[in-house]
């Protein structure tokens, strides 16, 4: 039986990427314009949080400990012992008017991230791989607002939105190298009947992609073909992301915003900011990686 529950009325500015790792049995997700880093345990509990030095898009943990985290203008690694970060590549410190947002890792250890314009209006920003050793590589530019980054099960199809598009892309995927082509439309929200956005995403274990469509505050799922699949409600109009979690890997997290959006306005909703636990979907996801650098 299908069941959400308000897992953390955290009231975050801007909720998103949210990050189940398998091994410590602990869910990260980050507050992007609070500047925050939070971890609780499957149930909500055992909460700890670590403030970052400026606005930060999406984070992933590192197998050698620690995380890597992508701020405003670059990548940096994040001591979660200190609550340290020092930058280990720049991507835009002079352009003002974009910042580092969602980012996940592939199978292989690569962080990808794109960045995004803040008035979410021009395309100014573009798409990097950051490698183990460190090496920042640009893969695509002309984006107003990355989001979604995620893979297909065999790693072979790499699935990103720019979320102004109002559709998904998919991507052949290099496993070897880390580069992307044969960009082709994936899904397109308007020919689904769907009036929200792409956000966050995610693939399950049946290789069907997650969206989240913001403004909406739906789920809504793909088959490989990028046909439309299932659409689930939640409580919060401006949710923003999803992972799959828990010992089973069958839970839904999913994170929202509480801010005021230009044009938009502020939520209706009293929990908007809040961090959710969907039940019930009958499904499971897939274990995330770490970055290997």
């Amino acid at each position: 039986m299908l069941k959400i529950e308000l897992l953390i009325d955290a009231r975050a500015d801007l909720g998103e990427g949210p990050l189940w790792d398998v091994d410590e049995q602990r869910l990260y997700w980050i507050d992007s314009l609070g500047s925050k880093v939070h971890r609780c345990d499957a149930s909500g509990g055992d909460r700890r949080h670590w403030d970052v030095p400026d606005h930060i898009g999406s984070m992933a943990l590192r197998t050698r400990g620690g995380a890597i985290v992508s701020l405003r203008d670059g990548f940096y690694t994040l001591d979660l012992d200190t609550g340290a970060c020092a930058r280990i590549a720049d991507t835009n410190s002079d352009e003002p008017k974009i910042r580092l947002n969602d980012g996940k890792v592939d199978r292989q250890g690569r962080f990808l991230a794109g960045s995004m314009d803040y008035g979410e209006s021009d395309p100014l920003a573009s798409l990097w791989r950051l490698d183990a050793d460190h090496s920042v590589h640009k893969l695509e530019d002309g984006i107003i607002c990355s989001n979604g980054p995620c893979w297909s099960a065999d790693g072979k199809t790499f699935y990103f939105a720019d979320s102004y598009t109002r559709s998904i892309s998919a991507y052949d995927y290099d496993t070897a190298t880390g580069a992307i082509s044969n960009k082709r439309t994936f899904c397109s929200f308007p020919d689904a009947g769907l009036r929200g956005f792409p956000d966050g995403a995610t693939v399950d274990a049946e290789d069907h992609v997650w969206s989240v469509e913001v403004y909406a505050g739906r789920l809504v799922r793909f088959d490989p073909d990028g046909r439309l699949d299932r659409v689930v409600q939640l409580p919060v109009d401006y949710a923003t992301s999803l992972i799959f979690g828990g010992p089973d890997l069958d839970i839904a997290y999913v994170t929202s915003m509480a801010r005021t959006v230009p044009g938009r306005g502020a939520p209706l909703e009293q929990e908007a900011g809040g961090l959710f636990a969907v039940h019930g979907l009958g499904v499971t996801g897939l274990p995330e990686p770490r970055f290997g650098g």
